[in-house]
């Protein structure tokens, strides 16, 4: 079986290409077929009972969708207390009706709930360098649970149970629509004979992948039989995101943070604007989008996780302990002063460390593999096993490495 956290890195890019994929995504649509093996550890039925026994998810985070609309709460949700705060509560009685009758199931971010979706959600950021978050879609019999739509981000959907019948037409009248856009009214592709541009379509099995991009119409509908797959959605920097980021170095300029001369002469108004204009131009040029993009990076955030009881206990972990790599996106580490005053120093999640040089073969060693024993973290860093031992004690309370 395929370990989640390599689905994308390896399977996917094993089958269609790490340089092919990377190139076409956002860009084109892609088809690969991993085989239900590769998707089997991601996520089952018993899975699934579980996360809504555990988890007890309420809308909107759980909520039914039928023939493009949403199915009222109360057909399938009651009010009621948890912890002594009103929610909804899921009638499984009711739910059960709901999804017979062709409602369609959908739970957003699921790779929060289960350990092996958010290791393949993981993963994707890793190939992606973006955020990305997994919803699981559910269905029986023949119905759609939303109309012919396009979505404001890139998806690649994995069919883990059943089938699915996709029809992806491909970019419409609007090239590369945003969430945040001036213009919804946009509409689907069209062949010459008024009917819907089909770019694929197909029957999608368990362990077939199929790849979205951003703004890309598609229609899909059940087969029949029962269907549940995860969709991955990761929203890609664009010149918007580059733009926000200039703004904010504005607020550094002494002229766009004076007040706007409104009562002034006018030609006090255009020597103003003029003044700003060439201040902006002069911070454009400066912004090179290899540094904006290496920033945001460094703001990129960590998965919400815990590793007690050794960030907070006296000691050092035993050679046997299992050490996990906390941040998605290796960071660059870099080495600064010499002597006494030598440092390492690396970014995470926007806050910025410096280390002792003893850290820096062992933070390139478990940034690579990701997961490794104590013992076998000090052979790749080249180290003694107890003195990796106490590297990865501090590590641990800063939140780098998570001890198992």
């Amino acid at each position: 079986m395929t370990d989640p956290g390599s689905l994308f890195t390896r399977n996917l890019c094993d089958v269609v290409g790490r340089d092919a994929l990377t190139t076409r995504l956002s860009e084109e649509f892609v088809f690969a077929d991993l085989g239900a093996d590769a998707v089997r550890p991601l996520l089952t039925f018993d899975d699934l009972n579980q996360l809504l026994a555990n988890c007890a998810p309420e809308p909107p985070r759980m909520r039914l969708h039928k023939d493009g609309s949403p199915v009222p709460l109360d057909r399938y949700t009651e009010q009621g207390t948890a912890s002594r705060t009103a929610r909804r509560i899921v009638r499984p009685e009711s739910l059960y009706r709901e999804l017979r009758s062709g409602a369609s199931l959908v739970l957003d971010g699921v790779d929060r709930m289960h350990p092996p979706v958010g290791a393949a959600a993981d993963d994707l950021m890793r190939l992606t360098k973006e955020r990305a978050q997994a919803n699981l879609y559910l269905i029986w019999g023949e119905s759609r649970g939303f109309d012919t739509h396009w979505d404001d981000h890139d998806t690649v959907i994995v069919q883990v149970e059943g089938t699915k019948h996709w029809q992806v037409h491909g970019p419409g009248s609007r090239p590369f629509p945003m969430k945040n856009d001036t213009d919804h009214t946009h509409t689907p592709p069209r062949d010459a004979d008024g009917e819907l541009h089909m770019v694929w379509e197909g029957v999608l099995r368990p362990g077939q992948v199929i790849h979205v991009p951003r703004g890309w119409w598609h229609t899909v509908t059940g087969t029949g039989e029962v269907s549940m797959h995860l969709t991955f959605g990761f929203t890609r920097a664009t010149g918007i995101d580059w733009a926000d980021a200039l703004v904010r170095r504005l607020f550094e300029q002494e002229a766009f943070r004076q007040d706007l001369p409104r009562f002034a002469e006018p030609d006090v108004r255009r020597k103003h604007r003029h003044e700003l204009v060439t201040r902006i131009t002069e911070l454009a040029e400066s912004m090179d989008l290899d540094a904006f993009l290496a920033e945001r990076d460094a703001r990129f955030p960590r998965r919400t996780s815990f590793s007690l009881p050794w960030p907070v206990e006296e000691g050092a972990p035993p050679a046997d302990a299992l050490v996990e790599f906390v941040p998605i996106l290796p960071p660059p580490l870099r080495h600064e002063g010499e002597g006494a005053d030598a440092r390492v120093a690396l970014t995470v999640a926007g806050k910025r460390y410096r280390l002792p040089p003893v850290t820096g073969p062992v933070l390139a060693a478990i940034a690579e593999h990701r997961e490794l024993s104590v013992a076998e973290l000090a052979e790749h860093a080249g180290v003694e096993v107890d003195v990796c031992a106490q590297v990865v004690a501090a590590l641990s309370r800063h939140h780098l490495v998570l001890v198992r």
